[in-house]
């Protein structure tokens, strides 16, 4: 009972996991069609940023509420200005310009930082169910990502910006004649999908370390998970977390962790095959 009851915590938490590492490309990618190859470097600029200022004194919360997504989302307004604007419509242009920059990202970084493990103390403690015991980090993170999406839900369902960004994605001609900024909007939610990323990296960091290359462990996956959920951008994100999720971590459980990795990589497969369009291409149909 007490490994069963370990092994349910631990296959949501990584749900939870997947659904926050991926939210923020779903956001771009779901909403934009823009193949952003750098995720897992918005990843890792996020884990950065609450890394360096809590070595410097900052409070980690500060860091890791504030800091990462506001930094990380600045450097998406950026790139989307500089970069990401001229390759609309472009999807091959933006998957080669965006591979390029992970790369740049990732050159830099570890110019300045080196190639070297860093960690951030986990906080919390750990609890106990019977003789075995874990961190309760998990459940912080746990918490954390239904707090995401739900705001998430929120602000795309029933605020005014939710609306003007999807009627921008669907039809921007149409947008821009009721007097909307087509490219206003682009890059804003490109800063969007982009923070997102920053705070997923910085709440993993403490579980994670943090690493130039840490990008690479993530961008796979989020890529997995989003497009094995389909059009709707949080419906699909979710379940796709729950479906590739719960295969990994209880193949892992059995296995181990490599064969947790390639079972998800065949049910991605297998999803595919079935549902070219993904989860919510069949089911879910309406949802967001």
């Amino acid at each position: 009972m007490d490994l069963a009851a370990i092994t349910i915590i631990q296959v949501i938490n990584l749900i939870a996991s997947l659904a926050l590492l991926s939210i923020g490309l779903a956001v771009i990618f779901g909403m934009m069609r823009v193949i952003n190859l750098a995720h897992g470097e918005f990843l890792m600029l996020g884990a950065y940023a609450v890394l360096v200022p809590t070595q410097a004194g900052v409070p980690l919360w500060i860091s890791m509420f504030i800091i990462a997504p506001l930094f990380v989302g600045i450097v998406g307004v950026i790139i989307e200005r500089l970069i990401i604007r001229h390759l609309y419509g472009r999807m091959m242009d933006t998957l080669l310009a965006t591979w390029g920059l992970s790369l740049l990202i990732v050159g830099a970084m570890t110019m300045i930082f080196g190639n070297t493990m860093e960690g951030i103390s986990t906080p919390f403690g750990s609890f106990t169910i019977g003789s075995l015991a874990d961190s309760q980090y998990k459940f912080f993170t746990i918490g954390i990502t239904a707090v995401v999406l739900l705001v998430a839900y929120i602000v795309l369902k029933f605020t005014r910006f939710g609306l003007i960004a999807r009627a921008t994605m669907q039809n921007s001609d149409q947008a821009s004649v009721l007097g909307v900024s087509p490219p206003a909007v682009y890059t804003l939610t490109f800063g969007i999908g982009a923070a997102l990323a920053g705070l997923a990296g910085a709440i993993l960091a403490p579980i994670s370390g943090v690493l130039p290359t840490m990008g690479a462990a993530y961008i796979a996956k989020a890529f997995i998970t989003v497009i094995g959920g389909g059009e709707a951008i949080l419906t699909g994100t979710a379940a796709a977390s729950v479906f590739f999720g719960a295969i990994n971590q209880t193949t892992t459980f059995f296995t181990s962790s490599v064969v947790g990795e390639v079972a998800l990589l065949v049910a991605a497969i297998i999803l595919l095959r079935l549902l070219p369009q993904g989860i919510t291409g069949r089911f879910f149909r309406r949802g967001l």
